[in-house]
């Protein structure tokens, strides 16, 4: 499996941001596949977890006013010289800093998709780096324990889905 990189964070956070822009006014009180979370609920839950990845990285506070602002801090906290050698501590544990990436990027493209399905927009990300999140899940996910798991069981899905959907219903998510 490759290791993520920064770059890869960098542009899954701006294909997510495009996807927040696109909401409409009147969509922010809609449901999404987050049961628990409307659309402005799960905006939040996505700046929130910018927030707490930058902060177990840089060891700062982040406070962001909205997802533009959530961005900045969480690329300069990965980015920071020495920061992917790190071990730090994330909702899920104590972790070495390249799993914290790997956590992130999923959580923003698997978000990502529930608020393109959520909205009727679409979401891209790259193919290979959708990839490499559902491998890094698949063997991750297993090593979680049942009482620290935020994701519902996996779903069943065509083997030939697209990528993104193979990972949102290895995620908790029904794709059909």
């Amino acid at each position: 499996m490759s290791g993520p990189t920064v770059e890869q964070l960098a542009d899954v956070a701006e294909r997510t941001g495009r996807l927040i822009a696109g909401i409409t006014p009147d969509q922010w009180r809609d449901p999404t596949p987050c049961v628990e979370w409307d659309v402005r609920a799960l905006v939040a839950h996505v700046v929130g977890g910018n927030a707490v990845f930058a902060a177990a990285l840089s060891g700062e506070t982040v406070q962001p006013d909205g997802y533009p602002d959530s961005v900045a801090p969480l690329l300069a906290a990965f980015g920071a010289a020495g920061a992917l050698e790190r071990v730090v501590d994330v909702p899920f544990g104590t972790v070495p800093a390249t799993v914290a990436l790997h956590l992130r990027l999923a959580d923003l493209m698997v978000h990502g998709w529930d608020l393109a399905r959520a909205t009727g927009q679409h979401a891209e990300y790259p193919d290979d780096v959708v990839e490499q999140a559902l491998e890094f899940s698949r063997s991750a996910l297993p090593l979680v324990r049942s009482d620290r798991s935020p994701f519902a069981p996996s779903q069943a899905v065509d083997d030939d889905a697209p990528a993104l959907d193979r990972l949102a219903a290895f995620l908790g998510r029904k794709v059909s």
